[in-house]
């Protein structure tokens, strides 16, 4: 959260009007904040408390390029900087217990609750360099702690641009806040807020920001900040959140917080790249709210969250690729609730429940991904009513349950992925009853009951079923597993190492062109067929002079051209 306080007058320059691309703006960010840090080098130096008693009197007394050097010490006010001026605090750089020694020994109290200014107010072109900003507002332990074992079901959805006052305040201007530690704040750590007409991109920097009872950092009204190398820990709602802003949020750590590391919503349009969410009480990355939520989310690192690594729900239209998103309490990553999301090259492992899990009428789109050893499902689609995904060239491998599981609601389109597992009973891949699936050029592969197990309705074509070897007895081994009422059409696959290559009963069946290796009996079994087969054109590879294309019990159709070719050897493989 981040809020409402009091407005600077100071314009951002014309230069930054302009909408910078992709790095470029975050150059040109850089230059800006600065070219201000650079003038200060050669203006005065204004101290406390031997010049003034005050680090606001100090303030008032510089001017612009002027830095306010402020020594060891708890200051009891509240500042608003002016511009030009950098506030500094005396010391190195060493390293402190949470920030730098520096900092945690400089400390602006804002006395608690009375007042409804910022703790410190940024000034356009100024700097704040090393100091804590604590007690401004009322901080609530009992209402954080309440909301920390309820894992933040019980908070409001509110907006994180809700009035408040926060520990810094930064309003319209391009400005540089660094080095400081903000905690147990009434509100927001630090509150980025744009204005309009004016493009401003502060930078916001290696700041570390706890227990504070809004967000550690928070983004909105189309603020563009570059927010790096921050530390954001326990905080009340996210450790940065955004609200219709689009910052770039580099490199940060976000952990412990009662709700995501990272939450993104209402609009908010941020890069988020190589950060690293972890141990937070929900999602790592959190994203919400709207088509016009459309953040990128590149490169970062979700672990042991509580909830997804990465979550995206409520119509939100996120980007999402390149995390590795591991060991998290449910779905390495998740969409919910009418999302919309694209989903390339993420590495998805050891997670409770699946690798990529999507529910409630998502919308995905799922390229290069990796989903492996999670607890459940590599890829996993609950139950719903109208669901939509297209699969393309993603690696699922070594998931305990089943590589795949499709429930009612869903219409999937798979095409060159590889599905395996090399032991369990389970099947490689479920298709339940109401799913609609389309199989085009993928590798499935592995043992269990079946390569593929059908209660919905699945079209194979030119795909690769690869079973590791012949199971003569126990548990059924079908390449496809057709149980009652499913429909199945299998063009053009090749499968190997089953006992079957379909077996379907009481199904709709249509099998054509399809190359069948290494089986018992018969390659494709038909029992109680609810309406005529038709089984044409397929090739059976067998030494077995016995062994048959097609077995039909209680079923009848159109049966024609299936051909058994002997095998080069006295024994199929496995045999």
């Amino acid at each position: 959260m981040a809020g409402h306080y009091p407005q600077n007058d100071a314009l951002c320059s014309d230069s930054m009007a302009t909408v910078w691309p992709g790095q470029l703006r975050l150059i040109a960010s850089s230059l800006v904040v600065f070219v201000a840090f650079d003038a200060n080098v050669n203006g005065d130096t204004v101290r406390v408390p031997a010049d003034h008693a005050t680090i606001q009197a100090a303030i008032d007394s510089a001017s612009t390029g002027d830095t306010v050097l402020v020594s060891a010490g708890t200051y009891q006010e509240r500042i608003r900087i002016k511009a030009g001026v950098a506030v500094r605090s005396v010391g190195d750089d060493a390293k402190g217990e949470s920030g730098l020694q520096r900092s945690e020994s400089t400390i602006i109290d804002g006395g608690g609750a009375s007042g409804t200014a910022a703790g410190v107010l940024m000034a356009e072109g100024s700097v704040l360099d090393g100091f804590t900003v604590r007690n401004v507002g009322l901080y609530d332990d009992e209402s954080w702690n309440q909301h920390h074992a309820t894992q933040g079901n019980q908070q409001a959805h509110e907006h994180i641009g809700a009035p408040g006052t926060p520990g810094i305040g930064i309003t319209g201007v391009n400005c540089h806040v660094l080095n400081n530690v903000v905690h147990h704040v009434g509100y927001t750590g630090i509150a980025i807020q744009g204005v309009d007409g004016k493009r401003c991109q502060p930078l916001v920097t290696r700041n570390v920001c706890y227990r504070n009872m809004g967000a550690g950092i928070g983004s909105m009204n189309r603020s563009t900040a570059l927010i790096e190398h921050n530390i954001c820990f326990q905080n009340f709602y996210a450790g940065i959140g955004h609200d219709n802003a689009s910052p770039t949020v580099l490199n940060n750590d976000c952990y412990e917080n009662i709700r995501a590391g990272i939450g993104i919503s209402e609009g908010a349009c941020p890069v988020v790249r190589g950060n690293r969410c972890h141990k937070n009480r929900r999602a790592g990355i959190g994203i919400r709210t709207g088509g016009e939520t459309r953040p990128v989310v590149e490169g970062n690192d979700c672990f042991e969250n509580h909830m997804a690594g990465i979550g995206a729900k409520a119509e939100s239209s996120p980007v999402i690729r390149g995390n590795r998103c591991y060991r998290n309490k449910l779905a390495g990553i998740g969409i919910r609730t009418r999302a919309t999301a694209t989903i390339t090259n993420n590495i998805c492992y050891e997670n409770d429940e699946t690798g990529i899990g999507q529910e409630s009428d998502a919308v995905t789109t799922l390229v290069g991904n990796q989903c492996h050893h999670n607890k459940e499902s590599g890829l996993g689609f609950a139950a719903c009513s109208a669901g939509r995904s297209v699969v393309t060239d993603n690696t699922v491998f070594e998931n305990a349950k089943v590589a795949v599981g499709i429930h009612s609601g869903w219409t999937v389109i798979m095409s060159k992925n590889r599905l395996s597992r090399t032991g369990g009973v389970p099947p490689i891949m479920m298709v339940f009853a109401g799913a609609e699936t389309t199989l085009t050029d993928n590798v499935i592969e592995g043992s269990g009951v079946a390569g593929v197990r059908v209660a919905g309705t699945v079209r194979l074509v030119h795909n690769e079923l690869v079973g590791v070897s012949l199971r003569k007895g126990g548990p059924p081994n079908f390449a496809v597993w057709a149980l009652p009422g499913s429909d199945i059409t299998m063009t053009d696959n090749t499968a190997r190492n089953w006992r079957h290559a379909l077996h379907a009963t009481e199904s709709t069946v249509h099998a054509s062109h399809n190359r069948i290796e290494s089986f018992l009996g018969a390659a494709i079994v038909v029992k109680k067929a609810p309406r005529s087969v038709c089984i044409v054109r397929n090739t059976a590879i067998s030494a077995n002079p016995d062994d048959k294309v097609v077995l039909l019990t209680e079923a009848s159709g159109i049966l024609r051209d299936n051909t058994i070719v002997p095998a080069e050897t006295t024994g199929a493989e496995g045999r």
